[in-house]
């Protein structure tokens, strides 16, 4: 088991210092650093290409740079696996969605949990004791408290790949909470959704980040520039691996650079309708 000590609002929570990686001869990442505090929604932009996703599986551990550490409250963590980051609490949510479509909305859900469940093949046989308390617990947990955040009471027992694309978009991010996560990686959450659907994203978004339940620390990676802007605490901006900059979105949107790698004119000025 795998150890890092509390964090507390405002402190680093993550940092990625001078992060390669290369595919071939070709850099997703160049020499890229990050400093996300607790409590914050650090938002990641920039066009197609740009390694807005290579971030994020360098972060969860399915990448591992070739050059360049990453810290999770303090403890160096580049050799550590997924499932060993996990149980440090870092959680995500993937860009095209994963989740097995011929199990129910719950099923899937619960297989977030499967990493808090620490009761033996005896214990689990007989199902008794320590594993029939992990089983209420985790039960009530998803129930009472998943299940009503992001409003899916109704289709909590339907088959996954029966559900309109925004509902699946909802249970994967129920089974991301479902680990009870520290940080929360949310790779292009709004991607496919309308425009109601967006919204509501956007506020479970904020909810998860906000409510004093969750609290969660998240790191969004999103094209929707007026949503980003909305929410985001601070904003880095990436270009072909590189570091254009980061800070406060009201200073990001206004960043000359920004506009010319990415937002342009045109999106520039929706944003700040």
């Amino acid at each position: 088991m795998v150890y890092a000590p509390d964090a507390k609002p405002g402190d680093p929570l993550l940092r990625l210092k001078d992060v390669h990686m290369f595919f071939g001869n070709v850099a997703a990442l160049a020499g890229v650093d990050l400093e996300v505090k607790k409590g914050e929604i650090h938002s990641i932009i920039g066009p197609n290409g740009a390694g807005k996703t290579v971030m994020m599986n360098c972060i969860n551990g399915l990448y591992r740079p070739q050059k360049g550490n990453i810290y999770y409250k303090g403890q160096l963590i580049n050799d550590l696996k997924p499932h060993q980051r996990a149980q440090l609490g870092i959680s995500r949510t993937f860009q095209k969605i994963e989740l097995f479509g011929g199990m129910t909305v719950l099923d899937n859900i619960r297989l977030g949990r499967h990493i808090h469940l620490k009761s033996g093949i005896l214990s689990g046989s007989i199902y008794a004791g320590k594993t029939r308390q992990e089983e209420l617990e985790s039960r009530q947990f998803i129930e009472e408290e998943i299940i009503d955040l992001l409003e899916i009471e109704s289709i909590r027992d339907k088959t996954v790949h029966m559900l309109p694309y925004g509902l699946q978009k909802r249970v994967e991010l129920g089974r991301a909470l479902a680990l009870n996560p520290e940080l929360l990686l949310l790779d292009e959450p709004l991607a496919g959704l309308n425009l109601e659907e967006v919204e509501d994203m956007a506020r479970f978004i904020l909810d998860i980040n906000e409510e004093e339940r969750w609290k969660v620390t998240c790191i969004l990676v999103e094209h929707d520039m007026g949503v980003v802007m909305d929410i985001s605490h601070r904003v880095l901006v990436l270009n072909f691996g590189n570091r254009i900059t980061d800070g406060p979105p009201e200073e990001v949107q206004n960043d000359p650079e920004v506009i010319k790698a990415y937002l342009g004119e045109e999106e520039l000025y929706a944003t700040r309708r």
